[in-house]
């Protein structure tokens, strides 16, 4: 039985629990990938890092926060920091009137919330056809990529949470 608030208050009203990482996932979930995109690129992140999926959220700005800070918003009481995975990756802003989906992930017991502009399948991918990152791709991206799979005539970036996360 799981001890965290948020699987304990969706439970009692009859909905969904975000997954729990650790409980009832089999070792095929480590090679399973979350698709999004962010400015026209696909990515993926470790489907393991995910807790939720949300919609477009109200979203309240942060005085003096850096840029790539979107604002934080409300997940059933719980304050969630927002990133924008645009700013983030150095990558133009988004359109006006566009708004964003949210990947709730898990960072060292806080929620953050990484804005996508959409979110798309979760794909079961072979680790063995993971590219490290080509030579080509931006300093940055090599930086927080874990590698790429190939997607039809597209490179598909995964990105690793942790890296993500670091700040300054």
């Amino acid at each position: 039985m799981s001890s965290d608030p948020l699987v304990a208050e969706a439970r009692a009203e009859g909905r969904a629990a975000p997954r729990e990482p650790s409980l009832g996932l089999g070792a095929e979930a480590a090679d399973m990938i979350l698709t999004l995109t962010v400015a026209g690129q696909p990515c993926g992140i470790p489907v393991l890092a995910v807790r939720d999926v949300l919609g477009p959220q109200t979203i309240t700005r942060i005085p003096l926060a850096p840029p790539e800070i979107a604002g934080s918003l409300n997940l059933r009481g719980r304050i969630v920091t927002a990133i924008d995975l645009r700013r983030r990756l150095m990558l133009p802003d988004r359109p006006p009137g566009q708004r964003p989906m949210s990947v709730v992930v898990d960072h060292h017991g806080e929620l953050y919330s990484l804005l996508a502009d959409e979110v798309g399948d979760v794909l079961s991918v072979d680790p063995a056809e993971r590219a490290p990152n080509p030579p080509t791709l931006e300093p940055f991206w090599r930086e927080v990529s874990l590698g790429v799979h190939r997607l039809g005539e597209q490179l598909l970036v995964v990105l690793d949470v942790e890296r993500l996360m670091r700040f300054g």
